[in-house]
């Protein structure tokens, strides 16, 4: 797939559906004028009823979901430009009051520690999660699977599985969150079980160099931790090189692991030469240190978050090494027009 820069559009959860999870006509505005990225990755997006963890949050299940985001890929095709679905199950990253009175599910009954999450009532703390059967585990590696063909459906040049950041398919890699004692869990072969399922399913149903994965190595965030991350990834790493994936997207570590040192520092460094596909790499670039990166040819992509927010047109502003929009914090979640569509153009 030919892409016009290196420069990637990160995922960014903006809370801006309505209650049915469709996203609005506003979104096709929104991803279309930042169509200069290479590669645009849209917000997290809901494979399943059962996947949902925060309000307003879109799906790509229902008819008028996909219809509503074959509008979005349409403008962003119209302006030359590519676009993955992010797929996304939150697992125990999630509320009751946020889920019809359902209890999350995660691949144990642990519960997120020291953290709280949104909720139309307020902040919350994370409630202690309903651990999925064996059976519907494997559900949900179909709906995974489905989600992608519905991608497909809708428009999307491809998907890519959010794999990290504490969400389920990483509540089932770690040891923190997984105790299991089925063939989804204990070894690291069968915590790894999970994702390779998911990736295997998706390659064969939409074909090849079409799903990306997106992976947080040193992540500690949503109380995921790991006695042994390099084994753990390791074998991960060696299993998924062996479909027919189009990337790894990895994230640094972005909140400190000072008190964990087997959670290396930096993910390149320690995971990079492991992978034997493209690599995209996350976490805090700038310019400078994006080049640093694509120069020495450790990551072959950069993604960036609210630089991409606050800068629709950040190719040509960095090409011209010209001044950034700060991103406003106060409208990066829910609303409307403001702090979306309406950021300024050089």
């Amino acid at each position: 797939m030919p892409l016009k820069n290196r420069m990637v559009m990160a995922p960014m959860t903006r809370s801006r559906t309505d209650e049915s999870g469709v996203v609005p006509e506003l979104t096709a505005l929104y991803y279309s004028q930042r169509a200069g990225a290479g590669l645009i990755i849209s917000e997290a997006i809901n494979i399943s009823e059962q996947a949902i963890g925060l309000p307003f949050t879109p799906g790509i299940y229902t008819k008028h979901q996909i219809e509503a985001w074959k509008k979005v890929t349409d403008a962003v095709h119209e302006a030359d430009g590519k676009i993955f679905a992010q797929l996304w199950h939150t697992g125990r990253a999630g509320h009751s009051l946020n889920r019809n009175g359902e209890l999350p599910v995660s691949s144990s009954a642990i519960a997120i520690e020291g953290l709280q999450i949104f909720t139309p009532d307020g902040m919350k703390p994370y409630e202690t999660p309903r651990a999925l059967t064996t059976e519907e585990t494997r559900q949900v590696v179909q709906d995974y699977k489905n989600a992608a063909l519905n991608a497909i459906k809708a428009g999307f040049d491809g998907v890519e599985v959010q794999g990290g950041f504490g969400f389920l398919p990483n509540q089932f890699l770690a040891e923190s969150s997984n105790t299991r004692t089925d063939e989804y869990g204990g070894s690291i072969e069968n915590r790894s079980r999970f994702i390779i399922e998911i990736m295997t399913e998706i390659t064969a149903a939409i074909g090849s160099d079409r799903a990306g994965i997106k992976l947080s190595p040193s992540n500690t965030y949503h109380s995921i931790q790991d006695s042994n991350q390099k084994a753990v990834y390791s074998y991960l790493f060696d299993q998924l090189n062996k479909l027919p994936i189009a990337y790894f997207h990895l994230m640094q570590p972005l909140f400190p692991a000072d008190e964990l040192p087997h959670h290396p520092k930096d993910v390149l460094a320690a995971f990079g030469k492991m992978v034997k596909k493209h690599i995209i790499i996350n976490g805090g670039y700038d310019r400078e240190t994006a080049e640093t990166e694509i120069d020495s040819d450790r990551a072959q992509f950069v993604s960036f978050g609210s630089l991409f927010l606050a800068n629709p047109d950040l190719p040509k502003r960095f090409a011209q090494n010209a001044y950034l929009n700060e991103a406003d914090k106060a409208t990066m979640y829910g609303g409307g027009h403001e702090g979306y569509t309406d950021y300024p153009f050089l």
